[in-house]
């Protein structure tokens, strides 16, 4: 029997999936793609993220020890610019593609000197495609290397090069040149650097590769001619731009201490509660035990720490000198080892009898601040950005070295010792207040069928992805709220006045203040070890208050209280701030409303009136004579004689001055508002904002106040 032709049975506009449907991307294609599976993000952290990749080859050379200089370099017109004095990329040609090891580097994936273990016993690179993920995504790259008495060079557009590697002049350094522009079709929201986001990083790294000298410079503003003849790369007199003298903006960053001098730079606005500074640094040889499935024979680790009289723990984890901000398998192994080195301490010396007073995971950890680094040639991530180390051998070999030396550490110190111990055990007195205070108040709810706050007026819908609370300043504007809002999907709770700092208050005196315990009961996700985010009663929990003083001291207290104990909120994006109008303009029968002063500018002056002119009353309407405002005035203007009308302008200070109406159209409408949502772009400065503005740290807080007064916008 003849077999039929399955494409002659296909129905019309049916598609069909066979061989053909499969797409080959050869090349650097894949990465333009789909960027965010090598960089996580075509954002701002992405467009970061490609300096960093460059910066790694840098100083994976360090830590081979090849290399004790490198600059990283903000250049006009968007480019950066990534030195080192380390051997240099090789140049020859490379015998499987038969084109220069440069250009092989730089245009294939997963191609590098990181997958050689003689080259780089450990390494940092993202698995050997960082340069060309960098190159893929940039619209011109030039790589110069000075190796060998020859100064090399080749350049790239969007990833491919433009021609062979050659020969460009003569050298008598070494190391390599990277200067690259990152794509804008690509980068939609724009090549916008963060410096101090730049010198942070790089401030990290200097102390994690000890005895290398890093150099930030920020020369976006210079001359782009003079620049390029400073660049020329026939010139190889300039190495590293800081040796040119230029007057711009330059940081330098040495540091001998290591992990212990990292340790210290954050505590600096702390208050320590013993002196020493815990540190250890040890290759551990994987045992046959510990490694039947493992490559490495051996893990390094690093580590220091030191309690400070706080309630908030810091721990800062790196593998390979690349930060992990999901911390891994070296977190896991040494918070284990750091709970059951202090409760078998304080057993042997009579500091806890009692078993039921052993102190937990979390008792331990109250108050710490920790660096933890490990360092392996065969390494692990779970997931292409690095977020979190995989590597089993990691956990045990982090624990082995970390419990040996702090047991020794305990014994050497034992007046550290007992301090660390007598905090933990404050920890777990506190532990359970809070805990009898938490159950206390979820059993209220409970007993009386969840009985939500008096102060909330809740919406109809129980289905939580359409709806939302507001959080008002006030009985006044909760009142505007309650009568503007869409009663179906929109809850209002009002505060009195300003919450609790929680920034230092432990969970039993938070949860017997009477406003954050409204708050945690209308969110419906209970607190600390019982929070559930899948009990989540609204999807938005929208924080709206005046737009003065006052106002923004309540938002940062809310924000403080996400922050710390519902900060999975603010990760799922769930957190938002709303922000109301700042003016309400009517001109004629026209209304309009205005968020800034630069809108209601923009709009007198398209309508021809001179806003420097008019007299706005506070938090009121401006006093104009009614029948003159209802009729057409004269305007004289250079262009002549033109006739308009006066606007009447009332300027907002706060919510309570909306009437409902307004407030409703304004701010509550989703078809007219304007709602700022919270994130947390970098989790570690967000911390210590946090503890600059909310701690009791009150030197600190001044300095903060006094250096960015200037660019406060204070309505006085």
């Amino acid at each position: 029997m003849a077999k039929e032709d399955p494409k002659k049975n296909k129905k019309a506009g049916e598609s069909t999936y066979d061989a053909s449907s499969i797409t080959v991307l050869e090349g650097l294609e894949p990465v333009r793609k789909r960027p965010g599976m090598y960089i996580g993000t075509t954002g701002p952290e992405g467009l970061h993220h490609l300096i960093w990749e460059i910066f790694d080859n840098a100083r994976d050379e360090a830590m081979a020890g090849r290399c004790s200089h490198i600059e990283v370099a903000l250049l006009p017109g968007g480019y950066v610019r990534v030195a080192d004095n380390g051997n240099g990329i090789p140049v020859g040609i490379h015998p499987k593609t038969k084109v220069s090891a440069l250009e092989t580097i730089m245009t294939v994936l997963h191609a590098g000197g990181k997958f050689d273990n003689n080259a780089y016993k450990v390494s940092g690179g993202l698995h050997g495609v960082g340069a060309s993920v960098v190159n893929a995504l940039s619209v011109h790259t030039q790589v110069l290397v000075h190796q060998d008495g020859g100064l090399h060079m080749q350049e790239y557009n969007i990833g491919k090069p433009k021609a062979p590697t050659k020969k460009i002049g003569t050298t008598k350094t070494h190391g390599s040149i990277v200067m690259f522009k990152p794509d804008v079709e690509i980068f939609k929201e724009g090549i916008n650097f963060d410096w101090n986001k730049i010198v942070n990083h790089l401030r990290q790294q200097a102390y994690l590769v000890k005895g290398v000298e890093i150099n930030v410079v920020d020369a976006r503003s210079y001359d782009e001619e003079e620049m390029n003849l400073l660049l020329n790369p026939k010139d190889s007199d300039i190495y590293f731009i800081k040796e040119a003298g230029l007057d711009v903006p330059s940081m330098t960053f040495y540091f001998e201490g290591g992990l212990k001098s990292l340790v210290a730079f954050y505590n600096r606005t702390q208050k320590p509660i013993h002196k020493n500074i815990f540190y250890v640094e040890k290759e551990h040889i994987i045992s046959k035990e510990e490694g039947s499935a493992s490559r490495n024979p051996s893990v390094f680790v690093e580590l220091a720490l030191q309690y400070v009289d706080d309630i908030n723990t810091k721990i800062v984890a790196f593998a390979n000198n690349t930060y992990n901000s999901e911390g891994g398998t070296h977190i896991a192994g040494f918070k284990t080892a750091l709970t059951r080195t202090i409760n078998q301490y304080a057993k042997k010396n009579n500091i806890i009898k009692d078993s039921e007073d052993n102190l937990t995971g979390d008792d331990v950890l109250e108050g710490l601040v920790a660096v933890v680094s490990v360092k392996l040639p065969e390494i692990q991530f779970e997931g292409q950005t690095k977020a979190k180390l995989g590597s089993t051998e990691a956990q045990s070999a982090t624990a082995s070295v970390f419990a040996e030396a702090f047991s020794m550490f305990m014994e050497e110190n034992p007046d550290d010792a007992k301090t660390i111990i007598n905090k933990g055990l404050l920890a777990l007195r506190a532990r359970k207040a809070a805990k009898a205070a938490k159950d206390s108040v979820l059993r209220k709810g409970a007993l009386e069928g969840m009985t939500l706050p008096g102060k909330l007026a809740d919406c109809q819908s129980r289905r939580a992805e359409e709806s939302e609370l507001f959080i008002v300043e006030g009985d006044s504007a909760g009142g505007s709220a309650k009568m503007g809002r869409d009663r179906r999907t929109q809850a209002v709770l009002a505060l009195r006045g300003k919450i609790l700092n929680i920034e230092r208050a432990r969970l039993d005196k938070m949860l017997a203040s009477e406003q954050i315990r409204n708050v945690i009961v209308a969110l419906g996700t209970a607190i600390g070890d019982t929070f559930d985010i899948s009990k989540l009663r609204y999807h938005k929990i929208i924080i709206a208050t005046d737009a003065d003083v006052d106002g923004a001291h309540i938002r940062t207290l809310m924000l403080t209280l996400f922050f710390r104990y519902f900060r999975p909120l603010i990760e799922g994006g769930f957190i938002y701030i709303a922000q109301p109008p700042l003016y309400k303009i009517k001109l004629g029968k026209e209304i309009n409303y205005f968020y800034s002063d630069d809108e209601k500018n923009a709009y007198l002056k398209k309508q021809g009136i001179d806003a420097e002119a008019l007299q706005i009353s506070e938090g009121g309407e401006e006093e104009v004579n009614e029948e003159e405002s209802a009729e057409e005035v004269e305007e004289v203007s250079k262009k002549g004689t033109k006739k308009a009308l006066k606007p009447h302008i009332q300027r907002y200070k706060g919510l309570g001055e909306m009437n409902a109406d307004e407030l409703g159209e304004t701010t509550m409408d989703i078809n007219k508002r304007v709602l700022k949502q919270v994130t947390i772009e970098e989790a570690v400065e967000a911390e210590k904002i946090i503890e600059v503005l909310m701690g009791n740290d009150v030197p600190s807080r001044k300095t903060f106040i006094q250096t960015n007064a200037k660019l406060a916008n204070i309505d006085v």
